[in-house]
């Protein structure tokens, strides 16, 4: 059998991607899940209440986790100034600015029955805020915001304290309030940098814009900063699509990810918007996938994994090098494996062996609040086989490899007897020089890691169970 290709080897996983033929980029141009979690939020019932998530809050608080690893905070802020018509996110797109003020009362109500249930100052490693448009606040309510979550948490120090901006709501004076308020990491939403693609997707901001506010944000020692990419939007050609490349180049952030645009308008009202006769064709996004990839580490940058990419020096890269890599709804991340408290309207949250998800509109999730309960409206109790499925997947999508021993002394299973249809299925990825299986364990090939949500998805019982892929992206 010839030796696996360790996907912790930068080098070895960033020249892979030179080798990797358009065929095989073609033949996994198909929809699979991102496994920010497994399972996967499509698969959480109404039948998991704001009882059963209050309970798993009390396990925690009485718990050995509750003198373990800390916590991380996810903020969703989902009002928007402007619609974006790609956009697949829970928002609220509104010129009025004092509708923030209500939502920040009832933010405070959410953590307060929180703080109720765990008790006061409870370690927090890891805080985003996320939208929507985070920066739709203002300076004032930024600050009332973090005031509140200290008053409720203590914050580590050295934690990851990061926000998304959206550039055209920001300017120095405003990064300044966000160092102020402790933010050390800032995700800058590009998208791409073409005019005509931006007003084709009523996003308009001049290049010139994001790279001055990049430079004001290094002059401020912000730690990190990241830029969002998305390939496959309207009046996007591979060619234009390598001038945008090049700006991101030249602009250099500390990370970026690099998105597929997955065009579902029956899902998203927004994206019926966007003129169909004027989206890439398939060879088309697979061109600018495989240019983006030769380009970003052509120019120096690790390929993470997952989208994700990171200059050498950046703690992900870092990470991934050292493989202290995890996976949490926000993606890959430095942070230990822990438990994730969601706060704000449809926030998913993860807590011991639960997942639960808030009320997606504002009257649902004000009215819970009103009535003194967590405004939860499904979620999952996690069974024996999810636990030892979630095991698996994150192993492979974080470490790029597994070692059976470690997963049958974790949970008392026999690997090769437990998941003996999926061992079988891996044969074919296998022959493909994806994965290399032995009597010890799996390892990811370099090639590989570039289809490793294929892999995963071998392991997902619900996946192979219904076929349904049609509600995810491209798994490339």
């Amino acid at each position: 059998m010839k030796p696996a290709v360790t996907v912790r080897a930068d080098e070895a996983t960033n020249s892979a991607i030179f080798d990797i033929p358009d065929d095989l980029l073609r033949r996994y141009d198909v929809a699979g899940p991102r496994y920010t979690s497994y399972p996967t939020a499509d698969r959480f019932v109404e039948a998991f209440t704001p009882e059963d998530y209050a309970q798993a809050l009390t396990q925690r608080r009485s718990g050995a986790s509750a003198m373990a690893l800390p916590l991380s905070l996810y903020v969703h802020i989902p009002f928007c100034e402007s619609l974006c018509y790609y956009c697949a996110c829970n928002k609220i797109i509104t010129k009025h600015h004092d509708r923030a003020t209500g939502y920040l009362r009832y933010l405070a109500r959410e953590v307060d029955l929180h703080t109720a249930q765990m008790g006061l100052g409870k370690m927090v490693s890891q805080l985003h805020l996320g939208g929507g448009s985070p920066t739709f606040l203002n300076d004032t309510e930024l600050r009332e915001l973090m005031a509140m979550l200290r008053r409720s948490f203590s914050f580590a120090p050295g934690g990851e304290y990061s926000i998304e901006v959206d550039p055209r709501t920001v300017d120095p004076s405003r990064l300044d309030t966000l160092a102020e308020l402790g933010f050390n990491r800032l995700s800058f939403g590009v998208q791409d940098f073409d005019p005509a693609v931006q007003k084709a997707v009523h996003r308009v901001q001049p290049a010139d814009q994001v790279f001055a506010l990049v430079a004001a944000a290094r002059a401020r020692g912000f730690e990190s900063i990241n830029a969002d990419l998305i390939y496959g939007l309207p009046q996007q050609s591979p060619e234009s699509f390598d001038r945008t490349l090049a700006q991101i180049v030249q602009l250099r952030p500390d990370r970026i990810a690099l998105y597929a645009y997955a065009h579902l308008p029956e899902r998203f009202k927004p994206q019926r918007r966007i003129n169909t006769v004027e989206l890439p064709s398939g060879g088309a996004k697979i061109a600018m996938l495989s240019r983006s990839l030769q380009t970003l580490v052509g120019a120096g940058y690790v390929y993470v994994g997952m989208d994700h990419f990171a200059l050498p020096g950046d703690s992900l890269a870092v990470a991934k090098r050292q493989g202290r890599l995890h996976r949490n709804f926000q993606g890959y991340s430095t942070q230990p494996d822990c438990d994730l408290i969601g706060l704000g309207v449809s926030s998913i949250g993860r807590i011991g062996a639960t997942y639960s998800q808030n009320a997606k509109t504002l009257d649902e999730y004000y009215d819970a609040l009103d009535h003194g309960r967590f405004p939860i409206v499904r979620g999952l109790a996690l069974s024996r086989d999810d636990l030892v499925r979630r095991a698996t997947i994150m192993g492979l999508m974080c470490q790029g490899q597994l070692q059976f021993e470690a997963i049958e002394l974790a949970y008392l299973v026999d690997f090769k007897s437990y998941f003996a249809k999926e061992l079988e299925a891996l044969v074919a990825l296998a022959e493909q020089g994806m994965v290399v299986v032995d009597d010890t364990g799996i390892q990811v090939t370099a090639q590989g890691w570039f289809f490793v949500r294929a892999v995963a998805m071998v392991f997902d019982r619900y996946l192979q169970t219904d076929r349904t892929r049609a509600r995810f992206s491209k798994i490339i």
